[in-house]
């Protein structure tokens, strides 16, 4: 099975429906669909016709499935069954490995893939393709500017709209507050976590004190950290860690937060920063879900306080260092420090408001400033 996961309305079911087009497709928040999937795997097979001969197994996608209470049984069930006469493709906006309630495991019966909003290299190259790293490409400016503004979700992206963008944005927020959060989650407190999830807008790009948040919206620090786990697992936000060749350290030190949706930041450096930060984790994720290795996401940052935004691990090891301007083109003296204490082959300081470049970012070694139009272009 594939298992197809990413934000609410990122286009998951558009993608999976496009596979094929006799797909069959199961929604669990339609009522006679519902009906269908809890009537169990035999159900499903009659209503597939199964049984027939055929010359191509039929495709099967089952959407937000996993707010059925025995989902995995059920997925269990279906693939021991009826693997060898249907494809399956399981999507929801939340991360499906997160809700799992004892019983049977699906170890070995899936692959996992993870959906992102809209980035310039998918705009460049829609179709996945086996590379690390592209050659570089120049995107429109009326597409780079749509996807600054408006973000990398497809429906204000396509409609470029600032008013429409502003109301979709809103009732994205609460639906998956008062509707994702309240199908899948035990949390009571909504009014609370909305505050929180206004207070981590105003807070996107920046360090996380969960005390500090806590004693804002009135909560433990325990509730506090479980309850951005939540929105982490539910794709609003996630979260960057340090990185320390010692992991505890790593774990014990405060992460960053970046949104998912980077069009509502205000503050045009913290845009700047979390326009990249979505950029670099689609690639890392990509390349992982892709088989192409292990690769993190992490930033750096030393008791003297100096700091590079992003660092990109590959097997364990510093790979490229990424710092973020929004217009600046001084060269920041911690690239060259901590690519020379950690070892990195390549560190660049990614500017967004200047031109593109016709250059391959990763053909230096040294520290150099290059455009954000460049360096994203040769990304997934």
């Amino acid at each position: 099975m594939a298992f197809v996961s990413g934000p609410r309305q990122v286009g998951k079911t558009t993608t999976c429906r496009s596979l094929h087009r006799d797909a069959h497709y199961l929604n669990w928040d339609d009522q006679d669909d519902r009906r269908l999937i809890t009537r169990g795997p035999k159900a499903i097979a009659r209503e597939l016709a199964l049984e027939k001969l055929a010359d191509e197994r039929p495709l099967l996608v089952l959407d937000e499935v996993h707010k059925y209470r025995r989902w995995r049984t059920f997925l269990k069930g279906l693939f021991d069954a009826y693997a060898d006469r249907t494809r399956i493709v399981v999507t929801g906006s939340a991360r499906l490995d997160l809700y799992r309630r004892g019983g049977d495991s699906l170890m070995g019966r899936y692959l996992p893939y993870r959906i992102h909003p809209l980035s310039v290299g998918e705009l460049l190259v829609p179709e996945p393709h086996d590379e690390e790293i592209a050659h570089p490409s120049r995107l429109s400016e009326a597409r780079w500017a749509a996807l600054w503004q408006h973000g990398g979700f497809p429906e204000p992206f396509a409609k470029r709209d600032a008013r429409f963008t502003r109301r979709w944005r809103t009732l994205r927020t609460q639906q998956l507050v008062r509707e994702d959060v309240r199908d899948l989650t035990r949390v009571q407190e909504l009014a609370q976590l909305e505050i929180l999830v206004t207070l981590l807008a105003e807070r996107a790009g920046s360090q996380l004190s969960y005390s500090s948040l806590a004693r804002e919206v009135n909560v433990s620090v325990d509730t506090t950290r479980r309850w951005i786990d939540t929105l982490c697992s539910l794709y609003h936000g996630f979260l960057v860690r340090p990185w320390f060749r010692n992991v505890a350290k790593s774990l014990r030190k405060e992460p960053k937060w970046f949104l998912r949706d980077w069009s509502g930041i205000k503050d045009v450096g913290a845009r700047s920063e979390n326009f990249i930060a979505c950029h670099l984790l689609k690639a890392v994720e990509t390349w992982v879900d892709a088989g192409l290795g292990d690769y993190q996401l992490r930033y750096l940052r030393d008791k003297q306080k100096r700091e590079v935004d992003f660092v990109v691990i590959r097997e364990g090891k510093p790979w490229f260092l990424v710092e973020v301007k929004h217009r600046d083109e001084t060269l920041s003296p911690s690239l060259a420090y901590f690519q020379e204490q950690v070892g990195a082959p390549h560190a660049v300081q990614v500017v967004i408001d200047i031109p593109y470049v016709a250059a391959d970012c990763f053909e230096r070694t040294n520290p150099c400033v290059v455009p954000a139009r460049t360096l994203l272009s040769q990304l997934p």
